[in-house]
């Protein structure tokens, strides 16, 4: 059997198929529009990025004991390409699995998942509820609460910019400037006129 490419749709209704829960649809559209986002950045094929951006929690909600393991089954099954499947796994390391980020799109996507996270809650709390006019300072002041989105896991962000070469303000920039692009479909569009 041949390896295919698989499309953004295949993804999407793979995606929608294994999940109902409608934060985990957004968070994983989230996570998509940064790899974008990224891929452009860096001269990188975007749909390749994007795709696995976009199915990166596949089994999260009906196998979260089994994260990244029952996605990796799944997408097996379905005849993925191995270089999506590693990708995909890559983001659980040192948290469900034991395959570290090699390339820079494992890099990527192992530091922007727990990212896109905070800056979602960053932005709900704004009077505005919206990244459009978020800035990256809004984040860092959070980061620093540690009660404060608890659930984000800080040090995986760190360890990821560590391994990406970059600054955490670069870092969160990119990720609130990824996000801007999806902001109507994630629900953080909000209204940028209510200034803060």
């Amino acid at each position: 059997m041949t390896e295919i490419k698989p499309s953004r749709e295949e993804a999407f209704s793979l995606l929608k198929k294994y999940n109902k829960n409608e934060g985990l649809i957004k968070h994983a559209l989230a996570v998509e529009a940064v790899m974008r986002y990224y891929a452009r950045k860096l001269g990188k094929d975007e749909e390749k990025w994007g795709v696995i951006g976009l199915i990166h929690d596949l089994d999260y909600e009906q196998f979260p004991e089994q994260h990244c393991h029952k996605t990796e089954e799944i997408l097996t099954s379905e005849n993925w390409p191995a270089e999506y499947i590693r990708a995909v796994v890559s983001h659980g390391w040192g948290i469900c699995t034991d395959i570290e980020p090699q390339s820079e799109l494992e890099k990527v996507l192992y530091t922007v998942d727990e990212l896109t996270g905070l800056v979602v809650t960053t932005a709900l709390v704004r009077p505005s509820k919206s990244v459009m006019d978020m800035k990256a300072k809004s984040v860092k002041k959070k980061w620093k609460d540690k009660s404060f989105a608890a659930g984000v896991n800080r040090e995986v962000i760190e360890k990821g910019a560590a391994m990406l070469g970059v600054e955490l303000d670069e870092l969160i920039n990119d990720v609130i400037m990824g996000m801007r692009d999806v902001a109507d479909e994630i629900g953080l569009k909000g209204n940028p006129d209510v200034s803060g």
